[in-house]
């Protein structure tokens, strides 16, 4: 027999049909909002000091609770902690409550979030985190509530007003979370000395870390695939060099690999436009670029499509410190290893 699903609820009536009231209760949220802000900016003291010591000081990790909206804000922290240098992440507090208490160890550190600080989840674990050794910091909006008073270190959060109109849903207070549990972070980042590399490391995936970390050797043509050709070569020569290896350029090198120049299509297109040119008889040397642009394995892939952009080539030759040919790369390396 099929159930009978119940009636969809009909949409809520509108009760502000005009674009002033719209843009007017938006920036009213705004102001309210940044009213909280400006009150925070006083709070961050030597209690936020005492907080980012804890942290510094602690061996484990930073593990962030928080239960509904204060849960999120707990999780963004974390998140935010972990890829500036501070090992964090989130419990949930009901889950901790059933076994997942396991997951915080000797040396962590837990950063609790409740605005009411009366959460009824996080009164119940707090005290068995204590037992355990770990310090614990809350962050509340009520520095007398009960969460306050078990902490190692309590910061105030507090807001005079939300911006719902209801006086209801978590806005101006969580934001004052969020930012706060920012302010820890870069307290932290800083205080660590973390760089933008340190940040490529735990992002490798993302766009600087592939500025970052990316080097010409892993993105270059080594051994056979690169284009060269020896001095004694005809234009024609490498031309087939150029066509075979396809990098739209071939070096040309000495008896012992050294760079003497590059061949490039702009070279073979500037040779063509002259009348007297023999293509089969005309040595390379003749018309290549002595002295071209070049670049190193070690150095960061980024490095190669600034020299092209400042330039306007669009390849490079990579050499060691004695000028021999190790490698070639062209801007179309670049784009598949998405550095450009």
């Amino acid at each position: 027999m099929n159930a009978t699903l119940p009636p969809l609820r009909p949409p809520a009536p509108v009760v502000i049909d005009s674009d002033a009231a719209l843009i007017r209760s938006g920036r009213q949220v705004i102001d309210i909002e940044t009213r909280g802000l400006k009150a925070l900016h006083d709070r961050v003291d030597g209690h936020f000091a005492a907080a980012v010591r804890t942290m510094l000081a602690a061996q484990g990790r930073v593990i962030a609770i928080g239960m509904g909206k204060s849960g999120h804000i707990a999780r963004k922290i974390a998140a935010t902690m972990a890829s500036t240098g501070t090992p964090a992440f989130y419990v949930h507090p009901a889950e901790a409550s059933h076994g997942d208490l396991g997951m915080i160890v000797d040396g962590d550190v837990a950063l609790a979030v409740s605005y009411s600080g009366e959460t009824d989840e996080l009164l119940s674990i707090i005290p068995a985190i204590r037992r355990q050794g770990n310090q614990v910091i809350a962050m509340t909006g009520r520095p007398q509530s009960t969460l306050a008073g078990l902490a190692d270190v309590h910061l105030d959060v507090s807001v005079a007003e939300e911006a719902c109109p209801l006086g209801l849903a978590p806005t101006s207070s969580t934001t004052a979370a969020l930012v706060m549990g920012d302010a820890l972070a870069v307290a932290l980042l800083e205080a660590r000395g973390f760089t933008a590399e340190d940040f490529a490391r735990s992002h490798p995936a993302g766009s600087l870390g592939r500025r970052l970390l990316l080097h010409i050797g892993d993105v270059m043509h080594a051994g056979d695939d690169v284009p060269r050709v020896a001095a004694a070569a005809t234009v024609s020569e490498a031309v087939v060099e150029m066509s075979r290896k396809r990098l739209g350029m071939t070096a040309v090198v000495d008896a012992d690999n050294r760079l003497l120049g590059v061949f490039t299509d702009g070279d073979l297109r500037r040779a063509l436009d002259d009348p007297q040119f023999d293509l089969r008889r005309a040595a390379v040397t003749e018309r290549m670029t002595p002295s071209p642009k070049t670049i190193r394995a070690g150095q960061l892939a980024v490095e190669a499509a600034r020299l092209m952009e400042e330039h306007k080539i669009s390849a490079l030759i990579v050499v060691d410190e004695a000028q021999s040919v190790v490698g070639a790369l062209n801007i179309h390396d670049l784009l598949r290893a998405r550095v450009v």
